[in-house]
């Protein structure tokens, strides 16, 4: 095993270290991924009396981490500081891992030192007077936060501190390396799917997937399938249809079309309007063919600037497009009457609450959904995995980090 493959190693449970190694951004070196983390000794997060020190034996992956190393559309340290009084010139990126409980605050009664656990993201602080009052989505409270993205202290690096919520029983039957990949996409899939009714995935619906071979797009092929709805993945090459057709979807190859991108205003003048229509007709064509017939009762909507106005589009009269990112970018763009003269729905969607995630963890506990993992990286290919994801030249399904658990 070679030096840096070594810095993953965790000390025995219950011994906290006062430095840990960890993949680090700083804000000199916003940027590609690649040129943006750097492995580097840091000092062991301390815990408040209602957070837990986790020691991460793996790390998933996910695209949040590519906005993090760029600092653009947001730079995230310098809004930590201003939003949240961070005094850290530097980002621990990571939202999802497994691991064990090193250390637990004084008011932490549902786990103990030396517990194997997953954590979910939606970080919220316990004395927010939203939380006390009982008040529902505490995903949307004044001091929620997606953890490892508006927090400095994620998963890519030997410890994370985590508000002891976050804490979920690791599923026995996986690997370090599959606990960690599936909450954070997985929970986010099962609420867009299943928490915004009457749009719920029903027995023969045709559900859109842009992304398919994503973490959220895997995970929402089992899940359609799993209520006999119709899976059609939106995918970008030949290995990626041909994985997602493996786990039992419909595919459509988006490079075969070129309407791509947001509207202008010609794309919606009555002279001009034809040009759009005319270019996104194929598309519409094939999902059909596919369907036979059949318009997505509900889209799965994420790339946001580059999809959207189809997504609004191919929806099915009465039907939902949910959105819960804008990876292509945010400014979405769509023709309105296909909106209101069809009676369709536009929804936004942030992760989950506690109930959906321990829902979604029992469902991959009892093996009735599967985590997906596909590849595994060392702790120090962290900068290259995310690269590849910034290029879209990454393995369809999940991918994890070995940290604690290296071969």
């Amino acid at each position: 095993m070679s030096e840096q493959k070594g810095k993953g190693a965790l000390p025995p449970i219950g011994q906290v270290p006062e430095k840990m190694w960890a993949q680090v951004i700083s804000g000199d070196r916003y940027g590609e991924p690649r040129n943006a983390f750097r492995m580097e000794e840091v000092p062991v997060p301390s815990i408040a009396d209602d957070e837990v020190l986790v020691g991460v034996m793996a790390a998933g992956l996910n695209h949040n981490a590519v906005w993090a190393a760029r600092g653009y559309p947001l730079d995230l340290i310098n809004m930590m500081k201003l939003r949240d009084g961070a005094t850290l010139d530097t980002h621990i990126i990571g939202s999802d891992c497994s691991g064990i409980v090193y250390a637990k605050g004084s008011k932490v009664t549902n786990v103990e030192v030396g517990d194997e656990v997953v954590v979910q993201a939606a970080w919220v602080d316990d004395a927010d007077p939203w939380v006390q009052r009982g008040t529902p989505d505490s995903v949307i409270a004044p001091s929620a936060r997606a953890w490892g993205f508006e927090t400095n202290h994620g998963s890519f690096a030997q410890f994370c501190n985590v508000k002891s919520r976050q804490c979920l029983p690791k599923p026995a039957r996986l690997s370090w390396e599959e606990a960690a990949v599936y909450m954070l996409c997985g929970v986010t899939s099962y609420c867009m799917l299943y928490k915004f009714p009457p749009h719920i995935v029903q027995e023969g619906d045709v559900v859109l997937i842009w992304g398919g071979s994503g973490g959220l797009g895997v995970a929402a092929i089992q899940l359609v399938r799993n209520s006999g709805g119709i899976p059609v993945a939106v995918v970008s090459s030949a290995d990626k249809a041909a994985y997602c057709e493996s786990l039992g979807a419909l595919t459509l190859d988006r490079s075969k079309y070129t309407h791509w991108g947001p509207l202008t205003a010609e794309d919606v003048l009555p002279g001009t309007q034809d040009k759009w229509a005319k270019a996104v007709r194929p598309f519409e064509k094939a999902l059909r063919e596919l369907t036979g017939g059949k318009m997505p009762r509900i889209v799965l909507e994420h790339p946001g600037s580059d999809t959207m106005p189809t997504s609004i589009r191919v929806c099915a009269g009465d039907g939902m497009v949910v959105t819960c990112a804008g990876t292509s970018g945010y400014l979405g763009t769509f023709d309105l009457r296909f909106l209101w003269l069809r009676r369709k729905r536009l929804q936004g969607s942030h992760f989950g609450e506690l109930e959906h995630c321990v829902e979604y963890n029992n469902m991959i506990a009892d093996g009735t959904l599967s985590p997906l993992l596909t590849h595994t990286y060392d702790f120090e290919e962290i900068p290259k995995a995310i690269q590849s994801m910034a290029d879209n030249t990454h393995p369809p399904g999940n991918s994890a980090v070995r940290i604690g658990c290296q071969a």
